[in-house]
């Protein structure tokens, strides 16, 4: 099977594009490198350097390598950012993925594997875990965009007929996520305390969140590729854990001895989120299995052993 991934230089499509390629399948990888890094790409995928915003690019990527799936990761994942900047969140995750959607569709794309979001599209709910029938009430233009292309793939779904899953993620957390950027406190506080800097919380603290493990998240995923089910799907543990226990949870995993440091809460933030994973269960019989706390400790090692090289 040919697979297309954009966005395989970042975080989690990087270890998308290594499922892929261990299951024997012939991988093609989109990213422009504004977020990914070529050290997470892998060397057996075809790379193209593009941009998802270029219409123009991505009908000469796809009509040349016709890929059979479209697992689509690239994005502006920044909620301050899609605060500050809506109109750039817009173009890169509607516009670019209506990009993406047309040229499937002209050049005969099966399937369509897209990454959303669980609760920035939620927004704050008493009802929590939250189920996908949940009225969506996002609070972020992030939110609005990632749920504005759910929309777009159903109706491409059943007007075109093309084969679809938006899975909305939990926080996803693990190995290769940017600890220098905005987004993933488990990355930054990581990479802060063992560097023996001070990490920095904005808010109470209690402000919870699903945190997920990468490579359950994969698994979703690859249950996406496989699946000929035509939905959307929360990705996450069901479990809600606050911004303060992860801290303290990492502390004890790198060996922190400091306190944090706390800071106004930043606008398009929500107080608590956490995703009922039950559908996915019965969907794709997906759950996740990694506990949180083996989680941050294969992160702080792997991270412990990126400092040393």
């Amino acid at each position: 099977m040919r697979i297309l991934v954009t966005g395989g230089a970042g975080f989690i499509g990087s270890h998308v594009v290594d499922r892929c390629l261990a299951e024997g399948h012939e991988v093609a990888v989109v990213d422009n490198l504004s977020t990914g890094s070529r050290e997470n790409l892998n060397p057996t995928a075809a790379f193209f350097e593009a941009d998802i915003r270029d219409a123009d690019g991505m009908e000469r990527t796809i009509a040349q390598q016709r890929p059979q799936v479209i697992i689509h990761h690239a994005a502006q994942m920044d909620v301050r950012r899609s605060v500050a900047h809506p109109i750039f969140d817009a173009e890169t995750n509607v516009i670019g993925s209506l990009n993406l959607l047309m040229v499937a569709l002209k050049h005969g794309v099966r399937r369509f594997v897209y990454a959303s979001t669980g609760g920035a599209i939620y927004g704050d709910t008493d009802n929590r875990p939250t189920p996908e029938d949940h009225p969506p009430n996002p609070i972020s233009p992030y939110g609005v965009s990632k749920h504005t292309v759910e929309h777009y793939l159903h109706l491409y779904h059943v007007n075109e007929g093309l084969g679809y899953m938006a899975l909305r993620y939990a926080n996803v957390y693990g190995p290769r996520q940017n600890p220098h950027g905005e987004a993933g406190v488990v990355a930054i506080f990581a990479g802060l305390m063992l560097a023996a800097k001070q990490p920095t919380i904005f808010g109470d603290g209690t402000m919870t969140r699903d945190y997920v493990y990468v490579d359950d998240v994969v698994e979703g995923v690859w249950g996406a590729v496989e699946s000929d089910a035509n939905e959307v799907l929360n990705i996450g543990t069901g479990v809600e854990t606050s911004v303060l226990g992860i801290f303290n949870s990492l502390k004890k995993h790198t060996g922190y001895d400091g306190e944090p440091l706390f800071a106004e809460r930043r606008p398009g933030e929500m107080q608590n989120s956490c995703l009922d994973p039950s559908k996915a269960r019965q969907v794709l019989g997906w759950q996740a299995h990694v506990p949180l706390g083996e989680g941050l400790h294969r992160t702080v090692a792997y991270w412990t052993q990126e400092r040393r090289q």
